[in-house]
């Protein structure tokens, strides 16, 4: 019978054979061998783990990590170390009508990748908390005192300066905003009150504080920044190999004889206020117009602006299209809505010789209020009773002449120039009065549905007004409703469905439209989209001056799970070469203990020893 012999010389000699006679041969082998064959076989599973298993895992989770990144920033709670000295910071003050909030962000080093933003978020303190402060009035209020616009401010700038390192305050930007209140006031009062912010505050504080720093800023400015915030915060500025992720194509602007490129979807937003709507939206591929005053117009509505850290590279240039609309807020259309029917009242009683409305007992009826509620409209010293017959589809028809839409062609509210929305292809979100009146009394926030949204409306308004505050007795509506909600419910559901489906042109079986107060638990402001746009230069100088440091930087930016490969690897290599050479002088040991007591045996017979044999 044939016999198959296997030998490793390495780092000793050693040798097994197995017998066709039979597998039994196998278990003749010596117990140190079939521990060696052992630890070898567990050596080769356990680098075959590392290289293949491990890394596996650890791409998949880098790219869950990178994919989910958007998630951990805006639902991670933990408080900021102010003693890493890695970490830099940026103040915003948003100058509103009615107070001055100021809010702290902060940021790690960038992470090198040209194509990647700064990862910004809110700082916060001790307790987990957002470092933001409110003050009250609003700054307009100092319009013929300026002088005393640095004394209004300095608490907000005292509380940011107690919680950004002291060592950090000279090179953290301070950016003062101001917006709707400011705007009204005329140019030399807005230009005093700048003035005197940025004579007195680098006095007092060492903060980054250039001319630059400190202006009023257009509705069209703010609609940017909350369009980039939103997205910022949902992750649709990172990039994405993801087959299933959603994707736009997009004709970059100033680079129409290249080919297009693909990246995320962003979304658009949709917020209606009090007084004033806002839409926002990007527009990826070249728009074409009707006439040379639509172009003219439009020049005024698109904003383009480059994201990315290096304006040559061209993967975050976006073209987006924002339009504030002065009037089509809930509270100012439903006192449009109230001055038109005082109006038409008065007029229709002089021609008919009748007191409509004129007194308690003969209220006019209007369709916008909940069944039997009763309200009043006072104008010129006169008063005028209503009481409500809740008759939802009458409503949207008589306030749908207040969207002042025009018979022309790609155009919106009051008229204006809107660019056409890939309807299958896009996703908004709705912010404040497109969320409370889905949410506060209807109940249905998130995802919108006309279908439902209607029906529920319908419903809300048929109901008596008796009902409806035995509901709220009972605290069945949203905490924050209050009994002006419930009156006007009826009316503002009515608003926001024409706005959205008859002033914007959304369709009746769209079914991309969130509406939303917060995203993952917390506020988007303006003011997180403003941070991150005027500091997108930032990376660029860091990555200069890390390529300025030398090559070896290069050594250093393995990464940190691959060196830990390598050390895996020769710890193996270096136990398994002890581990073979203890056997190895193990064996010559025992031979050479085998050898000794044959050499004896044959000198005790008086027998000459034989040649030893098998040499090592």
């Amino acid at each position: 019978m044939g016999r198959i012999s296997i030998s490793c010389l390495l780092p000793a000699s050693w040798h097994f054979s197995i017998s066709p006679v039979g597998c039994p041969r196998v278990f003749n082998t010596t117990l140190r061998q079939i521990v060696v064959i052992g630890i070898l076989a567990a050596a080769v599973s356990l680098l075959y783990y590392s290289l293949v298993v491990i890394r596996n895992k650890y791409g998949r989770a880098s790219r869950d990590k990178r994919f989910h990144r958007y998630l951990a920033r805006v639902t991670d709670t933990e408080a900021t170390d102010t003693n890493n000295p890695n970490l830099n910071y940026g103040i915003v003050v948003d100058c509103g009508s009615s107070g001055s909030r100021i809010f702290v962000y902060c940021w790690p080093r960038h992470n090198g990748n040209p194509h990647d933003l700064l990862d910004i978020k809110q700082m916060r303190d001790k307790n987990r908390k957002p470092v933001v402060m409110k003050i009250k009035p609003g700054i307009s209020e100092f319009a013929n005192s300026p002088e005393k616009v640095s004394d209004y401010i300095s608490p907000l700038l005292s509380f940011a300066a107690e919680h950004v390192p002291r060592a950090k305050h000279k090179e953290t930007p301070l950016y003062i905003l101001c917006t709707a209140g400011m705007r009204i006031l005329p140019e030399s009062q807005q230009k005093a009150i700048l003035e005197d912010l940025l004579t007195d505050i680098p006095v007092h504080f060492d903060f980054l504080f250039s001319d630059s720093h400190a202006e009023v800023i257009s509705g069209k400015q703010e609609g940017v920044y909350a369009w980039i915030g939103i997205n910022f915060v949902l992750g649709r500025f990172e990039h994405t190999d993801d087959e299933d992720e959603a994707i736009v194509e997009v004709h970059v602007p100033g680079s129409e004889n290249k080919e297009a490129i693909f990246r995320k979807r962003t979304v658009g937003i949709l917020d209606m206020g009090g007084v004033s709507t806002q839409i926002a939206y990007e527009v990826p591929k070249t728009v074409s117009f009707a006439s040379s005053q639509q172009e003219e117009v439009a020049k005024n509505l698109l904003a383009e602006f480059n994201l990315g850290c290096d304006a040559h590279q061209t993967e975050h240039v976006y073209r987006v299209y924002v339009a504030t609309f002065l009037g089509f807020g809930g509270n100012a259309a439903r006192q449009r809505y109230e001055d038109s029917l005082f109006t038409s009242t008065v007029l229709k009683n002089r021609l008919l010789g009748k007191e409509i409305g004129m007194t308690s007992d003969a209220p006019y009826l209007d369709p916008c209020l909940p069944l039997d509620a009763q309200d009043e409209i006072h104008q010129n010293g006169q008063t005028m009773y209503l009481r409500g017959t809740g008759d939802f589809n009458l409503c949207r028809e008589i306030i749908q002449p207040f969207m002042n839409k025009t018979n022309e062609t790609q155009t919106s509210l009051n008229g204006v120039y809107q660019p056409a929305v890939h309807f299958q292809n896009s996703e908004f979100y709705g912010f404040s009065e497109f969320y409370y009146c889905t949410e506060d009394v209807l109940r249905m926030g998130g995802d919108y549905n006309a279908a439902k949204f209607t029906k529920a409306a319908k419903d809300y308004c048929a109901t008596k007004w008796s009902v409806l505050r035995e509901r709220f007795d009972r605290g069945l509506y949203a905490s924050h409703a209050d009994l002006h909600r419930l009156k006007y419910q009826c009316f503002k559901s009515a608003w926001m469905y024409e706005v959205f489906h008859s002033g914007f042109s959304f369709p009746v079986s769209y079914n991309s439209l969130k509406t939303a107060l917060q995203v993952y638990d917390k506020e988007v402001q303006w003011t997180l989209g403003a941070i991150l746009y005027r500091t997108r230069f930032l990376p660029l100088r860091d990555i200069q001056q890390e390529n300025f440091r030398g090559s070896h930087s290069h050594w250093r930016s393995f990464s940190f799970v691959y060196n830990h490969y390598l050390f895996f690897v020769c710890f193996l290599i270096v136990l398994l070469s002890i581990l073979l050479y203890l056997l190895r002088l193990r064996r010559i040991h025992r031979r050479m203990l085998r050898n000794s007591s044959s050499t004896s045996l044959w000198i005790e017979e008086g027998l000459p020893p034989q040649k030893i044999s098998g040499a090592l």
